[in-house]
């Protein structure tokens, strides 16, 4: 590589733009569906485990992590062409009148993430330190409040910087993983077992967590043309699943038993590293705020949308906070459905009304308006 060319790739380098196009969405993706995406490690279990260690494995990267990329990458694209950088501007450009029909599908599902992230939380509390299952979901809504107050531009550092830790703390459970039920993990992939309805796993797991894309749709206007869009959909892809796909290879190591636990990455760390186990429940506790305040900043966007169109004014951070509080109490209020009912069937029939809605949409209205936009 000759000095001029050196100098343009450092000069590159340097320019933070190139991350804000192709990684951070990938992070801010990664961080709000760890929680309600892989983070208990029961997610993995319902739609990859259980058709098999290579069963699942074939649902993770040749259905989810494909059609994420590129649902992802032409969802960039649509909201670069309309200029849609909030999920009630970018639906109205997709669906029209019809886009209250997604708003109803993201309002359930973020109270299933809610209820999920909560009931996590609260667990976390009282298995890891003994304490009350309210104060895990009391330091959940403080957590919540704090982040939707300050508004997007923190949303931003702290997702993405977090991710940085969730990521050395699932290789640490990956590498600790394998040192203890290696020979576990490749025995169980040897098998090479594939259960049927593996790809319609990967499908739901894929659809489900789609819930998530109104939470980086803020972090998308540094996408410059369609080449950086499809890029991006494609890192995003690849970044938000890579974690999941080291705890999935550590769950595998304790196939079929793993299949009964409500919280399988706490079994797993109780049986291979107690000393991490706190750390990840820590991490994971922090993700879990996160992820709720990923969700409802989403709602706070909308509203304000709503609020500047109609003339009222930006939505205060106070407002926000607020909103986030209420938000945060109401997903308590369905918890108490239990975390596996709450994965297997909540998120398994919200599915297809982002199936529908988002995907089908996308790739039939939303290509012809972007054919016509391009050409008129």
């Amino acid at each position: 590589m000759s000095n001029d060319q050196n100098k343009n790739f450092f000069t590159w380098f340097m320019d933070l733009s190139w991350y804000k196009k192709y990684l951070l969405p990938g992070f801010i993706a990664q961080s709000v569906v760890v929680a309600g995406g892989y983070g208990t490690g029961r997610e993995l279990v319902e739609y990859f485990v259980n058709y098999g260690p290579t069963g699942g494995l074939m649902g993770m990267f040749f259905v989810t992590v494909v059609l994420w990329a590129l649902v992802f990458g032409v969802s960039y694209e649509f909201a670069r062409t309309f200029k849609a950088y909030d999920y009630r501007s970018f639906f109205k450009a997709l669906l029209g009148p019809g886009w209250v029909l997604y708003e109803i599908c993201y309002i359930v599902l973020l109270l299933l993430v809610l209820g999920v992230v909560a009931a996590t939380s609260g667990a976390i509390f009282l298995e890891s330190f003994g304490l009350p299952f309210m104060a895990g979901a009391g330091f959940f809504l403080v957590g919540v409040v704090m982040l939707t107050y300050w508004g997007s531009r923190l949303l931003e550092i702290v997702m993405s910087w977090w991710s940085y830790l969730l990521y050395a703390v699932f290789l640490a459970f990956l590498l600790v993983g394998i040192s203890k039920v290696g020979g576990d993990i490749s025995a169980n992939l040897a098998l090479g077992e594939v259960k049927s309805g593996w790809a319609m796993g990967g499908f739901k797991y894929a659809f489900y967590n789609l819930g998530t894309f109104p939470a980086l749709l803020f972090a998308l206007n540094f996408i410059n043309s369609r080449k950086e869009a499809l890029i991006s959909g494609a890192c995003t892809a690849i970044i938000t699943m890579l974690p999941g796909f080291f705890l999935y290879l550590v769950t595998v190591g304790f196939y079929p038993d793993i299949l009964t636990e409500e919280v399988p990455s706490y079994y797993i760390l109780k049986q291979i590293s107690p000393w991490l186990l706190s750390v990840f429940m820590i991490v994971l506790f922090g993700t879990m705020i996160e992820t709720g305040a990923g969700f409802i900043h989403a709602v706070n966007e909308r509203v304000n949308s709503w609020m500047m169109d109609n003339g009222k004014g930006e939505l205060t951070p106070a407002k926000r906070g607020l909103l986030g509080g209420i938000m945060a109490a109401a997903g308590l209020g369905v918890s108490s459905f239990g975390l596996i009912g709450l994965i297997a069937k909540g998120y398994g029939t919200i599915c297809w009304g982002f199936f529908f809605l988002h995907g089908v949409a996308l790739f039939t209205i939303g290509i012809y308006k972007m054919y016509k936009k391009k050409t008129a």
